[in-house]
């Protein structure tokens, strides 16, 4: 998977709107001065580098959660993190129409939409957090989580319907997702807590093996149930939340790149999973990105619509084949 990685690596800094010639290509990267240069370190690597650090946590985030809930329908956004995101960055976006000073200082400030989204997470995840402390059930904690996410989509659609057109279309197109718009400042932010999230996940990784196999199994090798519910939720939470402040709520790929792996590596040690589905996870967010760029022209299509589009039918194809899937 790492050779897949990279190759993709280097499509990806190749393509686009001004096609990259290889031989250009070094030259770019070793050079500070010149138009191929500016448009490498510019754009082209910031953007592939989020590609691998977003495919990544989603892809962690989402083998964390269908291995908590034992449930091969769990992702990253079950615990209802997206969805508080998504509607503070709603209120933030809307709030032009009621504050037109206010509203222009939001839009000038490139790191206010991600600060909602980060505050709105960090609210639901401290919100999820408390509960976790009374429920003891993952079950429980898990219909409590989609009742949460249920309940922010709602006012996010009432947010919606009483918007303007064009505050509604801003916040529409945050919602389709995007790797293009972190600055190397962003992906010193975003690295740092991907980082730590994938730590927290290394360090849970005899939990998350014990978990394969119910809570009492867990109970008889010594695992401390609820201590290791709550950093598994943390890391979710840090990798889910670090993603959707900067990019967006970015669909399917913490759900399906689990699968896939498994499907490709029928393992269920979390120690081989894991780098596993962070490679996978890159790898995917690389290739659809290239397809959302069209190389060639201008046109940028949207990010969600093109990893369901793309992933979907793998998924599909690769479940037929081998007639399984599980957690």
């Amino acid at each position: 998977m790492t050779g897949i990685l990279i190759v993709l690596f280097i499509s990806n800094i190749s393509l686009g709107s001004v096609q990259i010639p290889f031989s250009k290509l070094l030259s770019g990267l070793l050079s500070e001065q010149g138009t191929y240069s500016d448009i490498l370190w510019q754009f082209r690597i910031p953007k592939a580098l989020t590609c691998i650090l977003a495919g990544s946590a989603l892809a962690t985030a989402g083998l964390l959660m269908q291995t908590l809930f034992r449930n091969p329908m769990a992702g990253p956004d079950v615990l209802g993190l997206t969805s508080g995101a998504s509607l503070l960055v709603a209120v933030i976006l809307l709030m032009g129409q009621l504050n037109p000073s206010l509203g222009s200082v939001v839009f000038q400030n490139p790191w206010s939409i991600a600060l909602a989204a980060s505050i709105g997470g960090a609210m639901v995840f401290i919100l999820i957090i408390s509960i976790a402390r009374y429920v003891k059930e993952n079950t429980s904690l898990l219909i409590i989580g989609l009742m949460i996410s249920a309940a922010t989509s709602s006012l996010v659609s009432v947010l919606q319907f009483t918007s303007q057109a064009d505050d509604l279309q801003t916040f529409m197109i945050w919602t389709l997702g995007t790797v293009g718009g972190t600055g190397w400042q962003e992906l010193g932010v975003l690295s740092i807590v991907v980082f730590t999230g994938v730590v927290i996940s290394y360090g849970s990784i005899k939990s998350l093996n014990s978990w394969l196999l119910g809570e009492n199994y867990a109970r008889s090798l010594q695992v401390n149930m609820g201590r290791s519910r709550f950093w598994i939720v943390v890391a979710t939470g840090l990798l889910t939340g670090a993603v959707t402040a900067f990019c967006g709520p970015i669909a399917f790929v913490g759900l399906a790149v689990p699968h896939l792996v498994r499907l490709i590596i029928p393992v269920t040690n979390h120690k081989i999973l894991i780098p596993a589905v962070m490679a996978g996870g890159a790898s995917l967010l690389l290739l659809c990105d290239m397809l959302a760029q069209i190389p060639g022209s201008t046109q940028i299509l949207p990010l969600n619509a093109v990893t369901s589009l793309i992933g979907a039918p793998v998924v599909i194809w690769m479940v037929i084949k081998s007639k399984r899937i599980s957690v």
